[in-house]
């Protein structure tokens, strides 16, 4: 436990951040997740609909500086070439 009072702020702050994005990870991965089982399950038009919703999930989580632009792209590339 720190006792220096900026670390104790610092140890908070890391908390909450940590919390968030734990959070935009869990929420980015189970949309990733649910779309790829439409897929696997045939639902194109389906898959098609919920694509842009994905889509705007990964950027929001490269917004806010959780995934790296680079994995995002990839990311958003596999996914378009599987709905395709």
């Amino acid at each position: 436990m720190p006792i220096i009072k900026s670390s104790k702020k610092r140890m908070m702050q890391n908390k909450k951040k940590r919390a968030r994005n734990k959070e935009i990870k869990k929420r980015t991965k189970t949309s990733i997740k649910k779309l790829e089982a439409l897929i696997q399950e045939k639902k194109s038009k389906e898959a098609k609909d919920s694509l842009p919703g994905v889509i705007s999930l990964i950027d929001k989580a490269v917004s806010k500086r959780v995934w790296h632009k680079n994995k995002a792209s990839r990311e958003k590339s596999k996914l378009m070439k599987k709905v395709g």
